[in-house]
């Protein structure tokens, strides 16, 4: 740490430094000099191989998110994260273990949620990502590096499954023939987007793609969504995509691994709440096939979230991090439930996209 701190020595003496947050990725920790806070991290590298490219993302999108924010007389200190260079100029720094990290100014007077306690906590987090969407929508996408290369390739995670399926190293499969049969009963719906996209009826936008919660600031007096943070997938997607993230981990009642099936429930007035959210912000900057297609976006991210926490189990559980036997098995179970009532829902689902339609765009 001591010889890590060198890097920024211009942000005076380290008088404390705790490890800080629940993120399961990077190591992060909170550091305070005699007046200001900083997060420190140690990005890591096995995920995230091309940290230029990684950190060169996040430099493009916040400076240009502090522009916007400034132009709409908002407050770019609070309303975005802003690297702090090395004392090098360099965003990152790399020690002799070969180890590289970075430092972020530390946003004041702000909290940060696990779990929404009320529907507005749930609004707010729709709504940040929906702004995100907003003051991002004239940047050119192009620009940005895959971070994770085909992240949100749905095919791709389904081809991912099938060689699970079939490579079987732990002879699981026999165990869970059941939740197969779901997945492959949908391998059509695995590439509607992805086929509406290369079609070019859903333009490619910057997308953060993983907007849960926890990776929005909100306001601590206001309890307002502030600022979206770990930008470290921000790249090139689908704004369906984003929508769908957050309805997949916030409108329903149940714990992601969930043993019983029977406590999980998809609640539309929850997806209600995200719809309104999100389009609240960026209904004005999406076209009308983009808001047609948020159902889509829920389901095929549960979908492929499901798929992946079932790779995962197929293969031994190396990706990730189980704290008991079957974690990543109840996972995949919980998503594949939520799918099949979100098709149980899907004509409401749907007309939550059609209303927004009639009632803005007339």
């Amino acid at each position: 740490m001591e010889q890590v701190l060198k890097a920024w020595s211009s942000i005076g003496e380290v008088v404390s430094a705790e490890a800080f947050g629940n993120g399961h990725i990077n190591s992060t920790y909170l550091l305070r000099t005699q007046t200001e806070k900083y997060i420190l991290q140690k990005i890591n590298t096995n995920t995230f191989q091309d940290v230029q490219g990684l950190m060169n993302n996040i430099l493009q999108v916040t400076e240009y998110l502090r522009k916007q924010i400034t132009a709409f007389g908002g407050d770019a200190t609070r309303e975005t994260m802003q690297v702090i260079r090395c004392d090098s100029g360099s965003p990152y720094f790399t020690n002799a273990d070969g180890n590289c990290w970075r430092m972020f100014s530390f946003v004041a007077d702000s909290v940060c949620l696990k779990k929404a306690r009320t529907t507005q906590d749930l609004f707010e987090c729709a709504a940040a990502f929906g702004k995100f969407q907003y003051l991002l929508n004239q940047f050119p996408a192009e620009n940005l590096s895959e971070t994770i290369p085909q992240f949100h390739d749905t095919l791709k995670r389904y081809r991912d499954f099938q060689q699970a399926v079939q490579q079987d190293k732990l002879s699981r499969a026999v165990l869970v023939q059941q939740e197969i049969d779901f997945v492959c009963k949908r391998e059509q719906d695995c590439g509607v987007m992805l086929t509406m996209q290369r079609e070019g009826q859903l333009p490619l936008r910057v997308t953060h793609n993983d907007t849960k919660l926890n990776n929005v600031l909100l306001d601590q007096n206001t309890m307002k969504g502030l600022c979206v943070i770990d930008l470290d997938t921000v790249m090139p997607g689908l704004a369906a995509n984003d929508f769908g993230d957050t309805v997949r981990f916030g409108a329903n009642d149940c714990a992601e691994d969930e043993p019983d099936q029977s406590k999980v429930h998809f609640l539309p007035q929850l997806y209600r709440v995200c719809v309104q959210g999100f389009l609240q912000q960026a209904g004005q900057t999406l076209t009308e096939q983009e808001i047609l297609t948020l159902p889509w976006g829920a389901k095929l991210m549960t979908l492929e979230c499901g798929m992946r926490f079932l790779t995962d189990y197929l293969e031994g559980d190396h990706y990730f991090k189980i704290s008991r036997p079957q974690q990543n098995l109840d996972r995949a179970r919980t998503q594949f439930t939520l799918v099949r009532q979100m098709e149980e829902n899907w004509e409401e689902m749907e007309a939550c996209s059609k209303e927004y339609l009639l009632e803005h765009r007339r």
